[in-house]
């Protein structure tokens, strides 16, 4: 594929990102070299809704996505909620290759700069190197349009790495220009150091 082709996360992902990581990790396989291996977009939707707030929101995630999102079911009945299994509770999109790098460009340099009073998005990662983030406006991305939205909706945001600690994920996620917040980043820095240390 020639680098016209590629998508720029990509190519700056191979060309800066990789070998940054493999000096300052210190890998000697460049197959060790931690990567996104998947993004995964979710938009729960209450199953007491209107038929057309689902049909809205399959809409809206594949403008987001790129691709054709699949609903999501009710795995059980809860009597409580009269949610009875089998019914759509919501949509779900998996991206994979050009389209996720595609994705992740517009959600770092286009969508979470246009929050208003941005500061940067939580350091924290799930332990596996792996990273979720909480939308609570899809309207941040330029594909959705305020005037169409009849529902405010959120989307949640997991993207996979081959990381197999939350510290090479960061590493990773921070050199792709993910936005994390500076006071987070030092005091997890001086937390390690500290640790370091009384070791």
């Amino acid at each position: 594929m020639s680098s016209q082709n590629t998508p720029y996360l990509k190519e700056h992902y191979e060309k800066v990102v990789a070998p940054e990581l493999q000096k300052t990790l210190g890998y000697k396989n460049i197959f060790q070299i931690p990567r996104i291996e998947k993004v995964v977009l979710n938009v729960g939707v209450s199953a007491l809704l209107d038929k057309s707030v689902m049909e809205e929101s399959v809409k809206n995630l594949g403008l987001i996505a790129g691709q054709q999102p699949i609903k999501t079911l009710a795995t059980k009945s809860i009597s409580n909620f009269k949610l009875r299994e089998g019914m759509p509770v919501g949509c779900k999109v998996t991206l994979r290759g050009p389209r996720m790098w595609d994705f992740l460009f517009r959600l770092i340099a286009v969508a979470l700069p246009s929050i208003r009073d941005f500061r940067g998005i939580p350091t924290k990662l799930d332990g596996q190197g792996n990273y979720s983030l909480g939308v609570t406006d899809i309207t941040i991305f330029p594909e959705i349009s305020v005037d169409s939205i009849k529902r405010q909706s959120g989307l949640d945001i997991c993207i996979v790495t081959t990381a197999k600690t939350d510290k090479e994920g960061a590493e990773l996620l921070k050199l792709l220009g993910m936005p994390f917040r500076k006071r987070e980043q030092t005091e997890e820095t001086t937390a390690s150091s500290e640790e370091e240390s009384a070791a």
